[in-house]
């Protein structure tokens, strides 16, 4: 496992639910996948909360180097495509963070 995590929530308007998907699978994350320091990236839909303020989906990026999702490669990778016009304007809610492992194994 990367010593590092970042992530990234949001939400997005119900009638662009299906092609958000349809993008974030086919295209947005296989590019970002293939910036170099990036060891793998998952993602996954929320089944429950404690609050109604916690955003639907969640992708999860193992990451050589922290400062990687504000590199020009991954600002690059993560236009391509018909991404950034097709759903950048219908997201709810953006949040974004990175984490740091504690303790290794």
């Amino acid at each position: 496992m990367s010593k590092y995590v970042y992530i990234a929530q949001v939400s997005i308007t119900p009638d662009k639910e299906k092609e958000f998907n349809e993008l974030y699978d086919s295209e947005h994350l296989p590019y970002v996948l293939e910036v170099p320091g990036v060891l793998s990236g998952r993602r996954f839909k929320l089944e429950w909360a404690d609050t109604d303020q916690m955003p639907q989906y969640l992708a999860i990026y193992e990451l050589d180097d922290p400062m990687l999702p504000k590199s020009q490669a991954w600002i690059t990778a993560a236009d391509k495509g018909a991404w950034r016009k097709a759903i950048g304007p219908h997201m709810t809610v953006r949040r974004h963070g990175m984490f740091r492992k504690m303790k290794e194994d």
